[in-house]
């Protein structure tokens, strides 16, 4: 199975008060480093952002595509890759850019875990976690669908695609605490993040 990635950095990050993929974490920014894991396990990369977006600086094989419509959040971010993708993958990783824990081993489980479905998406009690799955481009139809009708909700894709859920269990021995799915919302998660990653050092 081919599989690439898609790295969403056009959010607001209104509770961030400035943007995420511009955040320092060690010697490069959120974005660097989400896009850095995920070409450790796939290729190509692709990074979806806003219309007018500026991004620091990527390699120069990470292709950058906008939104076709902004403010329809993961759902139009997804739609993005996807699309760029369509003829050169059979599936995506979705990430996030704020994920600075996030692991190459856990991107290549996820994956692995996909089997015959349409989605492999994590499950930690009862939230799921959109942006840390694995979605076959076959899915593109179905989320346009849902975004011409204002349907945005990432969830819906769960519900009426064959989805493979994946336990906690099924990822703690590489991930026990799950850190690739910490992301930082706030400047004190983000301060929180920063202090974690110099104790880990």
């Amino acid at each position: 199975m081919r599989t690439g990635g898609i790295v969403l950095c056009g959010g607001r990050s209104s509770r961030m008060g400035q943007p995420k993929a511009w955040l320092p974490f060690g010697s490069e920014t959120l974005l660097q480093r989400t896009v850095r894991v995920l070409r450790e396990v796939v290729q190509p990369v692709i990074v979806v952002a806003a219309p007018e977006q500026t991004v620091p600086e990527l390699p120069t094989d990470v292709k950058i595509v906008r939104d076709e419509i902004e403010g329809k959040g993961p759902l139009g971010g997804l739609a993005a890759g996807l699309a760029a993708l369509e003829s050169v993958v059979d599936a995506v990783y979705l990430s996030a850019c704020d994920v600075p824990f996030l692991m190459p081993e856990f991107v290549r489980r996820v994956t692995e875990l996909l089997g015959e479905a349409s989605i492999a998406v994590p499950r930690v009690g009862d939230h799921f976690h959109p942006l840390a799955a694995v979605y076959r481009v076959s899915v593109l139809s179905y989320v346009r669908e849902l975004l011409v009708i204002e349907q945005l909700r990432m969830g819906l894709l769960f519900d009426t695609m064959p989805t493979r859920i994946i336990e906690p269990h099924e990822l703690a021995d590489i991930d026990p605490e799950f850190r690739s799915l910490q992301n930082v919302n706030t400047s004190e998660e983000y301060e929180v993040a920063l202090r974690t990653a110099v104790s880990r050092s």
